[in-house]
């Protein structure tokens, strides 16, 4: 399952679960629509893995299977991020 990160690595936008800014790649690093297109051209600076958008969870099912609450932020962001 999923853990639908809350915010964007790189500029630490908030990405609630039923964002549809919020793009993934395999390992579920985080990112923002701005900075997945604009600065990583879909690509992962953890990875090399694409970058997609992500899954949005119904509503019914965050109450069972809620969304991570744990922040994770690339100290120094993306804007340094090189193919």
């Amino acid at each position: 399952m999923l853990e639908l990160r809350p915010n964007c690595e790189c500029c630490d936008a908030d990405l609630p679960p039923d964002s549809k800014d919020a793009f993934i790649c395999t390992f579920e690093c985080t990112f923002c629509r701005h900075c997945s297109k604009q600065v990583l051209q879909l690509i992962c600076p953890n990875c090399s893995g694409n970058l997609v958008p992500r899954p949005i969870r119904p509503a019914s099912a965050l109450q069972r299977y809620p969304a991570s609450t744990g922040r994770i932020l690339k100290p120094s962001g993306c804007q340094n991020h090189t193919r």
